[in-house]
């Protein structure tokens, strides 16, 4: 199941919670994005009281993907207290993505 919440910015929404947040860069037109959307959605589940999966249109939001340097889609990138701590490009399975994120659950 997806919540969606409205944020004032991008660094707001990092900074709102202890958990740990996998956030999904993405656009609508790339077909390996569309590859990631049930993985993410798995992973979701699978931790669900554990992690938020954020999903950011980089088409809508142009300026975060550029402050962030997402230059390849998808991005995957993990912020734990507000800072990113992982980043990982392509198509990725769901127990990769989990091992990614073990060490800041």
């Amino acid at each position: 199941m997806s919540v969606k919440k409205q944020y004032k910015s991008f660094a707001e929404m990092i900074e709102s919670t202890d958990l740990p947040i996998l956030v999904d860069f993405y656009a609508p037109w790339c077909g390996p994005c569309q590859m990631m959307s049930p993985i993410l959605q798995n992973v979701g589940v699978t931790l669900k009281d554990q992690v938020l999966v954020v999903k950011i249109n980089t088409d809508k939001n142009p300026q975060v993907a550029t402050e962030w340097q997402i230059r390849e889609l998808p991005t995957l990138m993990i912020f734990k207290d507000g800072k990113p701590v992982e980043r990982l490009t392509g198509v990725h399975p769901a127990p990769e993505i989990m091992d990614l994120l073990q060490p800041w659950l």
